[in-house]
C-alpha cells in the first residue's frame, strides 16, 4: 500500500496487530526483504515493512541523507498514528536506526539492529561508494546486484538455497538508479555511531549471520559490547541477508525478544 505522509508517499506493507514494529530495508532492497517476516508475524506484533526513500513505492526524499531520512521515518509514524515503535534495521537500515535514535529518541521503543555495524565508512569505503555512484549511472542496477550478491548472501546460502539467492538478486535489480545513488550519498556521508551505542536505553536485539562477510560477527559484538542490556544472537549458516536466508530463525529471534521484553 502507499502512505501519504508530509514527507512524501511511502511504500509499506503490514501484518499483525499489537507493538509497532516499523521494519527497515538495506541496500539496495525494498520491503519485499521482510516478506518472511510478514508473512508470521510474532503475537502481539504489528510489523510494518517500508520501502526506504526511493525504493520500491516511496518517494525519493529531497536530501540524500540518513539524518534526513530519521526526519522522515518520524514524519511516516506521524502518518500512521503511531507515537513509539520497536525499529529494525538490516544494514543500510540499522545505520538508519542508528541516526533515528539520535534525532528521535522518543519515538523509540526498541530497536533491532540486523547485520549492521556502528561505524562510519572508511576513506577506501567512501571512495568504493563514489566508483559504484558511477558504475550504477554507466550500467544500471544489474551491475550493481551481480557485484553485491556475493557477499550478500552466506557460503551456505549460496550451495543449498539458489532460490533465497535468486529471490535477493532479483530484488536488487529492481532497484531504479537514482534511488542507489542517492542511497550510497547516505550511506557515505553516515557518522560513525559508536558513541552513540552506549546511549542506548531501550531494550536491544543484535543480531547476525555467521557467514556474514560485509558486516561480520565481530561488528555486532562491538555493539554487544556497548549497548547497555543488549541481546546478541547469532544465526548459523546466514550471511548478510539473515532475515531472507533463515527466516524461521530470524523469526524465531524476533518473536522471543517482543515476548520477553515487550509482554
Amino acid at each position: 500500500m502507499k502512505l501519504e505522509t508530509a514527507r512524501g508517499t511511502v511504500g509499506l506493507e503490514e501484518a499483525g496487530s499489537g507493538l509497532p514494529v516499523l521494519l527497515l530495508h538495506g541496500f539496495p532492497h525494498d520491503r519485499s526483504l521482510w516478506a518472511a517476516q510478514l508473512a508470521a508475524p510474532p503475537a502481539g506484533a504489528r510489523l510494518i515493512a517500508l520501502d526506504l526513500p526511493g525504493f520500491g513505492e516511496s518517494d525519493s526524499a529531497d536530501v540524500p541523507s540518513l539524518d534526513h531520512w530519521a526526519d522522515w521515518i518520524a514524519a511516516t509514524l506521524d502518518a500512521l498514528g503511531i507515537e513509539r515503535a520497536v525499529i529494525g534495521g538490516l544494514s543500510m537500515g540499522g545505520y538508519l536506526a542508528f541516526a533515528v535514535w539520535r534525532r528521535h529518541a522518543a519515538r523509540v521503543q526498541g530497536l533491532v539492529l540486523a547485520d549492521t555495524r556502528a561505524g562510519a565508512d572508511t576513506l577506501e569505503g567512501q571512495d568504493k561508494r563514489v566508483a559504484m555512484q558511477a558504475q550504477v549511472v554507466k550500467e544500471g542496477p544489474g551491475a550493481i546486484a551481480a557485484a553485491m550478491l556475493p557477499g550478500m548472501v552466506g557460503k551456505t546460502t549460496r550451495a543449498e538455497r539458489p532460490r533465497a539467492v535468486e529471490y535477493l538478486d532479483a530484488m536488487m535489480r529492481r532497484a531504479s538508479v537514482a534511488a542507489i545513488h542517492d542511497a550510497l550519498d547516505a550511506l557515505r556521508t553516515r557518522p560513525d555511531s559508536t558513541s552513540t551505542l552506549a546511549t542506548i536505553s531501550v531494550p536491544t536485539l543484535i543480531i547476525c549471520g555467521d557467514e556474514d562477510v560485509l558486516t561480520p560477527v565481530k561488528e555486532s559484538e562491538a555493539m554487544h559490547a556497548a549497548i547497555p542490556d543488549a541481546q546478541l544472537a547469532i544465526i548459523p549458516g546466514a550471511g548478510h541477508a539473515s532475515c531472507v536466508e533463515h527466516p524461521a530463525a530470524f523469526n524465531a529471534l524476533l518473536s522471543g525478544f517482543i515476548q520477553a521484553r515487550f509482554p
